[in-house]
């Protein structure tokens, strides 16, 4: 049997920011296979965790998750918003993210 995940790939893209001033409460996030507008629409609202390995032990696990939530659109290529627990740190930029199918808005 094939195995069925529950999230879909993307990739973190950097804090949202100015010319100058970076926002970094906000994140902009790339999801695999969204290019448009439209398409994105189907992920306002959906969980995103950041998973990252780290070199301490906490609670007999080196795994830690910075769970989030997209909030709104950013342009017209498919990069979309994404606001989290805690805040990215910027060694995250460029890693994989999860975007979990749920909750489900159909």
């Amino acid at each position: 049997m094939a195995s069925t995940r529950l999230y879909t790939k993307g990739r973190i893209l950097g804090h949202k920011r100015a010319k100058r001033n970076s926002r970094p409460n906000t994140s902009l996030l790339q999801i695999e296979g969204v290019a448009s507008k439209d398409d994105t629409k189907f992920y306002l609202g959906k969980r995103v965790a950041y998973v990252y390995k780290t070199k301490t032990e906490v609670r007999g696990t080196h795994v830690r998750v910075i769970w989030g939530r997209i909030t709104k659109t950013h342009g017209n290529s498919g990069v979309v918003k994404g606001k989290f627990k805690h805040n990215l740190p910027p060694h995250s930029f460029g890693a994989s993210i999860r975007v979990m199918l749920y909750p489900s808005s159909i």
